[in-house]
């Protein structure tokens, strides 16, 4: 009976660090980007550019530092060529989604528009980019859950990480439905409805994965695909549009305390 209850609150510990950190990566960084619409478009545009290189880096450092090494760690003999294959699998799922235009984020200064009939394309642009955003945050609330069973250190690493992606996005998210035709009102409280899903794709991991736990090696590393495509596909070549020397070093600079800060949790909260 003790035994019993001590694994029921392991598990509930557990489910609770996921609920909070799934809201922490969808809920809270909505509403920290959404600080973003008391500024003026001049300095939302200046602020964006240093957000996403730091962003980038805090992503590279929790797949290559965090999650990948645990994967191959708690995979079955520490099979490299498994998790391999799920990282190349991961990678392939997200190349096809983002083809859907179900993964893309407005991480650029602009989104693409065509001439004829702008304005009912706005709107059709706001609206496919909130099923998308609801789709991301499910799918990062399962890269978090599956974390969060690997071990609690990761799982910290793993939602802040996804944190300090969402909150540029989230940014260039709110520039799309503003341009779509929404009111301030309208783009907050649509964006951070969205945001809640993460906490559904949180459940649906932790649940899915308590019944196949052999599978959680791999969830890893669709999850360290996934922070990786974002990174090397989304923003680093939105980064590369500003080629001025100042500009660059910026970049390294941000990108290099991005992976800083994910090494120094990882010392912080060890095994």
């Amino acid at each position: 009976m003790t035994a019993l209850l001590a694994v029921t609150l392991e598990r509930l510990n557990t489910l609770t660090w996921i609920i909070l950190f799934t809201f922490v990566g969808g809920v809270l960084s909505a509403l920290v980007a959404s600080l973003f619409l008391l500024l003026n478009e001049r300095a939302r545009a200046r602020s964006l550019p240093y957000l996403v290189a730091f962003a980038t880096g805090a992503l590279l450092g929790a797949a290559l530092l965090g999650l990948l090494p645990e994967a191959v760690e708690h995979s079955p003999g520490q099979d490299v060529s498994g998790v391999g294959l799920s990282l190349l699998g991961g990678i392939a799922l997200f190349f096809i989604l983002e083809k859907l235009v179900l993964w893309r984020h407005c991480h650029e200064d602009h989104c693409e528009q065509h001439t004829p009939g702008h304005g009912a394309r706005d709107r059709a642009s706001a609206t496919m980019m909130l099923v998308g955003e609801g789709v991301h945050n499910a799918l990062d609330g399962v890269l978090i859950a599956a974390a969060f069973m690997t071990d609690i250190q990761l799982g910290i690493v793993a939602g802040l990480a996804v944190m300090t992606h969402e909150i540029p996005a989230e940014v260039g998210n709110f520039a799309v439905l503003l341009h779509g035709g929404m009111s301030r009102r309208q783009a907050l409280l649509s964006n951070v409805g969205t945001s809640f899903t993460s906490i559904l794709g949180g459940l649906i991991g932790y649940f899915a994965l308590s019944q196949a736990m052999t599978a959680l090696p791999y969830a890893l590393g669709v999850s360290a695909a996934s922070l990786l495509y974002v990174a090397v596909a989304d923003l680093i070549p939105g980064m590369h549009r500003r080629v001025d020397l100042r500009a660059s070093i910026w970049q390294v600079l941000l990108m290099a305390a991005g992976v800083g800060v994910i090494a120094t949790l990882r010392h912080l909260f060890p095994h």
